[in-house]
């Protein structure tokens, strides 16, 4: 039988590994960071009306431009973006992968902060793209101080941040990507999936869009929207940056049935984000009452809690999904991370894991 070694991949790929979250369908998932509520009734009732009528025209390649879905993720995104500013992809994934095949690649280099999103060093891999990292300070945070110094020291083609972070749930500040765009001549890429989830009145990198041509700020509906079986991300940016993407994307990347169900999502922006307070609510639980079983929870402003103090991470996740729960081993030395379920799935999860927590070794 041939293997993977038997054909001639690029060399800079041999020995790598895909992206490997579980998928283990149980009664509780709590290990990608999903919203788990379900999109109201109502809602799937118009999103289904738009994508019967989209099927009227499959026949047809889609807007290529995806003019309307740009418009209204401007709309939702208000700081005066308009569709100019707008980019969109399958997921916030191919968003990344669009601006490493556009800035990154071959010969140019990425910093990154670990512990940080693994997708960002496979996609880095995935378009040729050198792959650099800088140590956080204690607590997982980036001063303005470290960031300039790092990007000063390794001269990236494009600096990531991922705020908050994943998995640490740290937030950065607007003042760290301030002097990081302030340190380098190449691109800043400030990844934003889980900004919803944020304390009202936190920084977000949009606010910093206004004169920085070189800065792109990425969101998702995969979170808050609970839209994560859809594939929709999206950035905002100077338009300059978004002919960038033009140049390296598929042709008609976004289906019909993609646009319209994205738009049928954002006409419903209130409904679809009445339940990131109640995530909030469970995300601020957990911090709480893992203290109480023994474990060290850091402050989140996700919609995931990491926490430490883990003896044995791969047997705390095991007996855990033995009950039908799945968490996450992030891979960090006695942590696991926990998405914020509903209030019900919450609260399965911290009793089973105050029941283990006297009889693991």
């Amino acid at each position: 039988m041939t293997s993977l070694n038997d054909l001639p991949l690029r060399d800079d790929l041999r020995g790598l590994t895909p992206y490997g979250a579980p998928q283990k369908h149980v009664r509780v998932e709590l290990n990608v960071n999903e919203n788990t509520h379900p999109v109201p009734e109502n809602v799937i009732d118009d999103i289904m009306g738009r994508v019967r009528e989209a099927m009227t025209l499959i026949n047809r390649y889609p807007d290529r431009e995806f003019t309307l879905l740009r418009d209204g993720l401007a709309a939702y995104l208000g700081h005066g973006m308009t569709r100019d500013n707008i980019w969109a992809a399958n997921g916030s994934n191919e968003v990344i992968q669009h601006t490493l095949q556009a800035f990154g690649g071959p010969g140019r280099s990425v910093l990154a902060f670990p512990p940080t999103y693994s997708m960002h060093k496979i996609i880095a891999a995935g378009s040729g793209t050198q792959w650099l990292t800088a140590e956080r300070e204690p607590g997982f945070e980036i001063s303005p101080e470290l960031a300039a110094a790092a990007i000063t020291e390794n001269k990236p083609d494009v600096t990531f941040f991922c705020t908050p972070n994943n998995p640490t749930g740290t937030p950065v500040s607007n003042a760290t990507i301030a002097a990081a765009y302030e340190a380098t001549d190449g691109m800043v890429f400030v990844d934003e999936a889980y900004a919803e989830f944020a304390p009202v009145g936190s920084d977000t990198a949009l606010d910093l869009l206004a004169g920085r041509p070189r800065l792109i700020v990425s969101r998702t509906m995969s979170k808050a929207f609970a839209f994560a079986g859809a594939r929709v991300g999206y950035l905002a940016a100077d338009p300059a940056v978004v002919d960038a993407m033009r140049l390296v994307r598929l042709p008609y990347h976004l289906s019909a049935l993609t646009q319209a169900a994205a738009v049928g999502a954002l006409a419903h922006a209130p409904e679809m984000l009445a339940m990131v307070d109640d995530i909030k609510t469970q995300r601020d639980r957990l911090e709480r009452e893992l203290v109480t079983v023994g474990y060290t929870p850091y402050p989140s402003s996700a919609n995931f809690v990491l926490f430490g103090n883990v003896a044995n991470p791969n047997d705390t996740f095991e007996k855990l999904l033995a009950q039908g729960i799945i968490i996450r081993d992030v891979g960090i030395e006695n942590h696991l991370r926990v998405t914020a379920g509903t209030e019900q799935e919450t609260g399965e999860f911290l009793a089973a894991l105050a029941a283990l927590n006297g009889t693991l070794t």
